[in-house]
């Protein structure tokens, strides 16, 4: 079966089209830092929508740390939005915008179970040069501003996906 068109609205997000590998490192609050191992795709069926997948080990002992699935939405004007569910219990909505290589994203909103961990904001910086995307992201867990949380540099394996 062939590939479906790339959608013409999804011009401004196509640099993320593809799976992606490499290495991390991180910190939950005041906890013990981390490395890790992510595995990221982004695939297009043919709609105005990009899927996201992701996943990460611990770089130590290859144990599973945190997923996270979603869908990346391009709006006029250069902007995006983005929803994304994790397994520990929360959802977000996060707004931002893309010019060039660059991605700047923000939580609109944040709803959780009663059981989740407390996360109220995330930021994601996101820089995409050719097959090499670098991000940042901070996180605030109770309140007040983000703060660092994670960082990775992730390479393209695979240059295209077809949303199946």
């Amino acid at each position: 079966m062939t590939a479906p068109a790339l959608h013409p609205d999804l011009a401004t997000l196509a640099l993320l089209l593809g799976e992606w590998r490499g290495e991390g490192r991180g910190q939950w609050g005041e906890g013990a830092p981390f490395a890790y191992r992510e595995e990221v795709a982004f695939r297009h069926s043919g709609k105005p929508v990009l899927a996201y997948t992701q996943r990460t080990v611990a770089l130590d002992d290859g144990r599973p740390l945190h997923a996270e699935m979603g869908y990346w939405r391009p709006v006029p004007g250069g902007a995006v939005e983005v929803t994304m569910a994790h397994p520990t219990g929360f959802a977000e909505i996060e707004l931002g915008t893309v010019e060039g290589g660059r991605l700047r994203l923000a939580t609109a909103a944040v709803e959780r179970t009663p059981t989740a961990k407390t996360v109220t904001r995330l930021e994601r910086d996101i820089d995409v040069d050719g097959d090499t995307l670098h991000y940042v992201v901070r996180m605030a867990t109770g309140g007040g501003a983000a703060v660092w949380h994670l960082e990775a540099t992730l390479h393209r394996t695979q240059a295209t996906g077809d949303g199946r």
